[in-house]
């Protein structure tokens, strides 16, 4: 439930930071959207990255940024709460998305731990 919060949190920062990509509504559309994101990604996302590992591994992880953005397109494609106005704005919020759910789930790892 946090992990979710903290996508939804990190889905704000994209599109507070990034012009070409909008989530339409209040905090519940953040959720849903985040949610949608979470379970494209769980499952499509995992498979897309284990075929195209050869290619990860060439790019040193940065063909990672564009599966994610291929994950982000793909939501705003089955949520009518997300907007993307170009594959760029996805692969810069799918940037920004990741930095922010990695900071989220340390400093939500660390709470944990006390």
């Amino acid at each position: 439930m946090i992990r979710w919060g903290v996508l939804a949190l990190a889905v704000w920062a994209a599109t507070a930071l990034i012009p070409g990509i909008k989530v339409h509504g209040g905090a519940w559309d953040y959720l849903w959207v985040a949610l949608i994101f979470s379970v494209i990604n769980t499952f499509l996302g995992s498979f897309l990255k284990l075929m195209t590992l050869p290619a990860v591994i060439l790019t040193a992880g940065l063909f990672l940024i564009i599966i994610n953005a291929a994950m982000l397109e793909l939501t705003a494609r089955w949520s009518s709460s997300l907007t993307i106005t170009s594959f760029w704005s996805a692969i810069f919020a799918s940037v920004i998305i990741s930095v922010v759910s990695g900071i989220g789930q340390r400093i939500t790892a660390k709470q944990n731990w006390r």
